[in-house]
């Protein structure tokens, strides 16, 4: 162990001249007292280290051309040189189009990661950004997770999300706070559903973003179709900047439209990149192809425009920054193209998001808002010097307490610095800030305006904002705008396992408390009627990782069930009551007389009508009256479910000088109405909810079958180009399990939203099998 401790510290003083010859910087936030183990864990696993040493013996030059990885240790410095040389990018897709493999990929020829570790590889090490169990299980992305790593000199932050619709919340947070975006399209499928989700999100926020078509080794690949989608189906200006040797089995490489040179990989993982002339057989159709680009540039830029009317030669150097002033004014999305799994076209995409994404500094209209000034926007700048202005977008539980991620807009933020929450006004000091690299943690000193970093020890919301809390009562009153949340579409009603000890049960509670926080579409309510704990969310899929959530951290068996369908009661014809309620036990009895009827309305509401005459009901009993036939509604006895559509008519009653009271109307009133609606015709009710379903019109025929089949009722039909958007009303107890459905149909490509509508009467049929089940159910109960 000694001898390896020296070479260790030998490697260490060799590596720091290495850096000084190579012009990079050691990691700056290693204390110089810290043992050799502590060292050790700055530097994550021996893996790493192990890259940080292997990479000083390659070339070192950071772009296209060059042996990579390149400048390692630079990658694991813990702070970027500034803000004009940051980029914070987020990597979005569908499912399954590569997200995940592509950011393995940046992180290895950065350096930041020593070995390549794939998806559903067959190491069973899954790749680095999926550091949950489940998703590696699972072979998805169910977290967004942060890293950085550098290229060229500049530091990149990266959030690789989710592609499934169910977790679409991780994306939308993301792009809140970054400045640009990576969309990731498959080479063979296009623009699918999901790419469509992102593309919305984006321009919400107005991220700029380039685009990246993958698997261009797959069969059936065509880049060209996929650009045409981007520009018909999302409507974005957008146009290669690069067109592929070849495709499928004979993908090799990559043409630069703007330099007009070509990228072949080489390589055991295509660390090698090899620029060299066009070959000759595809010369003519490059200049084509950069001709297009030039002119798609110069419909928005008018600086190109005028060059390339006057007849002027376009070199490289002022394509690149037109393709740059027109991208960061999100009026152009330059497409790059290659095989992340075949390790091709991952390096000239960094320099792609260097070149045409926007810095920190560069990012127009990020104003805060002035909650002293009914909100008013008020611009701000990335300004290191300013005053603290941060956001907390996303927040974890951890072994050491809360993790929140935060965006750094403006100011300082220091290790040991006091922060107020301009929500509660709480001020807090924060004990420590660190940079994340998926589950690793590298512990700084501060962070400046454009950075992304996380804190320990600050309890917060999601979307809270943080200013400087040095100076008690002088903080600002700026916060940041929230994000966007989808409303839930699904539920599930969750329990512990009967019988299950206290601490159990707790460790529920818990971990509904943590989930609810952590996720903003995570609902969580206990149902008035049923007394079941509903969760409600996304999908099917979204509540199913929780539930095993729950069983992995928590170590509590759940029993999942579908939730009871909210049924309504009702009836459907006039009916008259007269009943008297007298009891007598000795001492002071029950006497009480009541005569009306009840009627149906068409409002789902209850009406109360005092139509007595006289004194024969005394007035101060009919607020008892009004109680017992509130009391008789609460719950029918065809299913158990509350009675609406209502109105009870007093008409008349009689009462007793000594046995009359407020308990002996209230009871009457109660069995009268109760009696009432049995010979009313009563009838059952279910929810109905509107229902919306977008998907390829190829498989429309297929999504109305379904809808029929589920006694729906089809309201409209329509068809946006190779979009088909259908909207029914369907009954909610016939939509459990349809997100699988929807999905399976078409091929995951289909995507739906629902809404309460109203409740309407069910089948006979239905109804006399409900009322069936509903006896049992009581019958049961009463043993």
């Amino acid at each position: 162990k000694t001898r390896r401790a020296r070479r260790f510290l030998a490697s260490v003083a060799a590596s720091v001249v290495k850096c000084q010859l190579h012009g990079s910087r050691i990691l700056t936030n290693i204390p110089a007292g810290a043992s050799l183990r502590r060292r050790n864990s700055y530097l994550g696993s021996s893996e790493h280290r192990d890259m940080a040493w292997r990479v000083l013996a390659t070339v070192s030059r950071g772009s296209a051309g060059a042996r990579t990885p390149q400048g390692a240790l630079r990658a694991l410095s813990a702070a970027p040189a500034s803000a004009d040389l940051t980029r914070n990018i987020g990597i979005s897709a569908h499912i399954d189009s590569g997200k995940t493999t592509l950011t393995e990929r940046i992180l290895y020829y950065t350096g930041r990661i020593n070995n390549i570790h794939d998806v559903r590889g067959k190491d069973g090490v899954g790749a680095k950004m999926d550091s949950m169990d489940l998703e590696r299980e699972k072979g998805i992305t169910i977290q967004s997770a942060a890293t950085h790593c550098s290229w060229n000199e500049n530091h990149i932050n990266i959030i690789d999300t989710p592609g499934h619709v169910d977790f679409t919340i991780e994306v939308e947070r993301a792009l809140r706070v970054l400045d640009g975006g990576v969309l990731v399209l498959c080479g063979v499928s296009g623009v699918q559903s999901q790419s469509l989700t992102v593309d919305r999100q984006m321009k919400r926020y107005d991220v700029p973003r380039v685009a990246f078509v993958n698997k261009l080794d797959r069969a059936g690949a065509n880049p060209d179709k996929v650009v045409d989608q981007l520009r018909e189906q999302m409507a974005l200006h957008a146009c290669a900047v690069q067109m592929p040797i070849g495709l499928s089995e004979n993908h090799e490489g990559v043409v630069d439209l703007v330099k007009r040179v070509a990228y072949t990989f080489k390589g055991v993982k295509g660390e090698e990149v090899e620029e060299t002339d066009v070959p000759a057989s595809l010369v003519d159709e490059v200049e084509e192809r950069r001709n297009t680009l030039i002119e798609a540039v110069a419909d928005v830029d008018d600086a190109l425009a005028e060059l390339y009317l006057e007849g002027d030669e376009i070199d490289a150097s002022v394509l690149t920054d037109a393709i740059g002033r027109a991208t960061k004014a999100r009026e152009f999305v330059p497409v790059f193209m290659g095989s992340a799994f075949k390790n091709k076209g991952v390096q000239p995409l960094l320099d792609g998001v260097v070149s045409y994404l926007p810095a920190p500094t560069a990012r127009e209209g990020v104003c805060a808002l002035d909650l002293e000034n009914d909100e008013a926007p008020v611009p701000i700048e990335c300004d290191s010097d300013a005053p603290l202005l941060a956001l907390a977008f996303k927040l974890e539980e951890s072994r050491f307490g809360q993790l929140t991620y935060v965006r750094i807009y403006q100011g300082t933020l220091k290790k040991g610095d006091y922060i107020q929450n301009v929500r509660t006004r709480s001020r807090t000091k924060v004990p420590r800030v660190v940079r994340m690299h998926a589950d690793d943690m590298e512990e700084i000193d501060e962070a400046s305006a454009g950075d992304v970093v996380a804190i320990f020890g600050v309890e917060c919301a999601s979307m809270d904002s943080f200013v400087s809390g040095e100076k008690r009562g002088e903080s600002s009153r700026l916060a940041m705008a929230s994000m966007y949340v989808p409303r839930p579409v699904i539920s599930l009603a969750v329990a512990p396992k009967k019988g299950a000890p206290p601490n159990v049960v707790d460790a529920f509670g818990n971990a509904l408390q943590r989930f609810t926080r952590e996720d903003p579409t995570l609902r969580v309510h206990v149902d008035n009627e049923s007394k079941q704990t509903i969760i409600s969310g996304m999908g099917e899929l979204h509540l199913d990782v929780y539930v095993e959530r729950m069983k992995r951290e928590y170590k509590v068996e759940v029993e999942v069930g579908e939730p009871q369908v909210n049924y309504r009661e009702a009836i459907t014809r006039k009916a008259t009551f007269d009943y008297l309620h007298k009891k007598q036990t000795g001492g002071s009895g029950q006497y009480a007389k009541i005569i009306g009827y009840i009627e149906p309305i068409e409002e789902e509401t209850f009406e109360f009508v005092n139509e007595c005459v006289g004194t024969n009901v005394p007035s101060e009993f009919i607020p008892s009256v009004e109680k017992g036939c509130r009391d008789a509604i609460a719950k029918g006895d065809l299913v158990g479910f509350p009675v609406e559509g209502l109105r009870v008519v007093l008409q008349d009653g009689a009462a007793h000088a000594v046995d009359s009271s407020d308990q002996a109307f209230r009871a009457a009133a109660l069995y009268a109405v109760k009696r009432a609606i049995g010979e009313a015709g009563a009838k059952v009710l279910e929810p109905v909810m509107a229902l919306e379903v977008s998907a390829p019109t190829e498989f429309q025929g297929d999504i109305m079958g379904s809808i029929n089949q589920r006694r729906g009722m089809i309201t409209n039909n329509s068809t946006d180009g190779a979009q088909s958007v259908i909207n029914a009303d369907v009954p909610l107890a016939q939509l459990f399990g349809y997100s699988t459905d929807i999905r399976s149909q078409t091929q995951g490509k289909g995507e739906f939203t629902m809404e309460y509508k109203t409740h309407t009467s069910v089948m006979p049929d239905q109804q006399a099998e409900l009322v069936k089940e509903f006896q049992a159910r009581r019958a049961e109960e009463s043993k």
